[in-house]
């Protein structure tokens, strides 16, 4: 009875700090924080191992906030296990660790970034993932909020979770029924939620959210189970302890002011702080290795080969000299060529089946854990994971993605299937990296380089064989391009990327047997862009610039460019996909949307 009742000491320290922080803070989210303090009291204090002084330690128990709002009691948690140190109260300050939801850049307890609802359990299945594949002990606990289970891709993380048996995996869903602007859904009906995830093949159990012991129960019947992920379904109260906010709506987000504050602390006990050591993980030794090899291209000048299979050559060879290479798919790996992995690397590939949202959540809890993680679909189907993309870049992520099947050059599957998107969607991305090779030489490296720069990384592959028109030997870096044909008698600056390069060096040949010189450049790295080079070179050749993309012209490469030579009065044309296509072959396609060699060669001659 004596840890029973010191958690429940620990559980009224936690409302009375979230109080105290969201009041001198002026805002926060402290009613969704007082309905899960016995449930992260029972956690921190009772059921987590971790080392205290090394949040990084790779064996702690991992836990995830998918409630991301419920942060001040996350931050309580850490402070009074002794494994941050920072005033609690300065929450929410511009300079404070302790951000209105957390951050990994800001707190180092924290891994991932949340608040944007319904991503915590994808991140989570890619943790306990990686303590299966490195043959960890760890657990990992995600807290989520009940209006968040009503977010697809939550059932998506539940689905995998299941087929992969991934036991070490427990969920906790605070039932405390309220969300923002009224009742969840489903309301306190917890047995609606059991039958849920046990239709997805979970072990679910219902306790009563504020019950210590009950908790402990649940969680001691989670570690038994060997077969399949556990989900403890917990009836709460939201503000529950706080007489005039307890299960009442219109609280969501909303502070209590000094006078509520007082009237709130009067009814919440004020104990010491119990003396409880926090159990430190049993250590486990991987032995992963580690070559730092390059890789070797051995491909014939003029010979065709897709980019996206050399993505998928490129995946092997890196896997080979790193066992922490791995790679996931959205069940087209067939046609990403990912699937290469699988047959010299079988237990190095995930499959992800079609479920994008997941995918992206899955690759960033895998990469947090050590991995250096591919994660590939076609281009367009990305775009519906575009918050689990903007959530990894606040999680300061090292995670590759690669979009193959991008543009009209896909041809007769016409535009639902047609990547046109996706350079903005990643442009947008802070600190993003976009690398879009026009060969296989240039595929098999730009997939090396990635491998080796930290970051967010997104490579564009395209689906017909294209020419292959680098050396082995070519070098590629972050930040520069190519030029490809130059002279001191150039009238512009072609600039192409992928198929268009093919089209640029076409229209090129033309355009010099009609006795007209231009400058060709292979934008193989869109962002980031080395501006002042690419202004020298602009200089020396027509001070024009055209720039040709399969792409659509909002957030392309041309208004990348535009933007680069924006504060210079150089005019800058685009030859880009500027309306809805059409089915087709690819150079009936390529013709009709203007960005083949004959639409260049026509608009060269019309701007120069």
């Amino acid at each position: 009875m004596v840890i029973i009742n010191q958690l429940k000491y620990v559980a009224n320290i936690l409302r009375r700090d979230v109080l105290k922080m969201t009041t001198k803070a002026g805002s926060g989210h402290p009613t969704t924080c007082l309905s899960c303090a016995e449930i992260m009291s029972v956690l921190f204090f009772n059921e987590m191992q971790y080392d205290i002084k090394n949040s990084f330690n790779p064996d702690n128990d991992e836990f995830v906030l998918s409630k991301g709002h419920a942060g001040p009691i996350l931050y309580s948690c850490l402070y009074r296990t002794d494994c941050i140190n920072k005033d609690l109260m300065s929450l929410r300050e511009f300079e404070s660790p302790y951000e209105g939801h957390p951050l990994p850049n800001s707190l180092k307890w924290v891994k991932v970034a949340t608040g944007s609802l319904g991503q915590g359990l994808s991140i989570g299945v890619g943790m306990a993932l990686a303590s299966k594949l490195q043959k960890r002990k760890f657990r990992t606990y995600v807290l989520l909020g009940d209006s968040e289970c009503s977010e697809g891709s939550v059932y998506e993380a539940a689905e995998l979770a299941s087929h992969c048996k991934l036991s070490n995996l427990c969920a906790i869903i605070d039932v405390n029924r309220l969300g923002q602007s009224g009742e969840t859904m489903l309301g306190h009906n917890l047995n609606a939620y059991k039958k849920r995830f046990e239709s997805f093949g979970w072990n679910a159990i219902i306790v009563n959210g504020h019950d210590i012991k009950e908790i402990i129960k649940a969680f001691s019947k989670a570690k038994k189970e060997t077969k399949k992920p556990t989900v403890i379904i917990a009836k709460t109260l939201k503000g529950k302890g706080v007489s005039f906010v307890e299960n009442k709506e219109r609280w969501h987000g909303k502070a209590l002011n000094q006078e509520q504050l007082e009237q709130a602390l009067d009814e919440i006990p004020d104990p010491e702080l119990p003396k409880i050591k926090i159990k430190n993980p049993k250590q486990i030794n991987v032995s992963f290795k580690k070559i730092n090899s390059q890789i070797k291209t051995n491909y014939k000048l003029n010979e065709m080969v897709a980019t996206r299979e050399a993505y998928g050559m490129a995946l092997v060879k890196l896997a080979k000299s790193d066992d922490w290479v791995i790679a996931t798919d959205g069940e087209v790996k067939n046609s990403t060529f990912a699937e290469l992995l699988i047959k010299e690397k079988p237990n190095r590939f995930i499959e992800a089946y079609i479920a994008e949202q997941n995918m992206i959540g899955m690759a960033l809890g895998l990469s947090v854990k050590g991995f250096n993680v591919f994660a590939s679909s076609f281009a367009c189907f990305l775009s519906r994971a575009h918050d689990q993309l903007r959530m990894s870049a606040l999680s300061n992520c090292n995670l590759t993605f690669c979009g193959s099947h991008a543009g009209i050059s896909i041809g007769e599957d016409g535009p639902s299937q047609m990547g046109l998107e996706d350079i903005a969607m990643f442009r947008s991305l802070p600190n993003s990296i976009i690398l879009y090779p026009s060969d296989a030489v240039s595929a098999e490296k730009l997939v090396e380089l990635a491998y080796k720069t930290k970051g967010l990384k997104y490579i564009r592959t395209t689906r017909p064989k294209t020419q292959i028109i680098y050396n082995d030997n070519e070098k590629f870096e972050i930040g520069n391009f190519k030029v490809l044909r130059y002279s001191n008698e150039d009238k512009l600056v072609i600039v192409g990327a992928g198929i268009t390069l093919h089209e640029s060096l076409k229209a090129y040949k033309l355009l010099k047997e009609g006795g007209v010189s231009v400058a060709v450049v292979d934008c193989y790295c869109i962002k980031p862009f080395d501006s002042k080079k690419f202004l020298s070179l602009v200089k020396k050749s027509g001070n024009k610039v055209l720039v040709v993309e399969d792409h659509y012209q909002e957030g392309g490469i041309s208004e990348m460019i535009m933007h680069e030579l924006s504060e210079i009065s150089i005019p800058v044309k685009s030859l880009a996909v500027k309306k809805i296509p059409h089915s087709g072959k690819p150079d009936v396609l390529l013709n009709k949307y203007e960005i083949d060699a004959e639409a260049i060669v026509k608009t060269v001659k019309n701007f120069i």
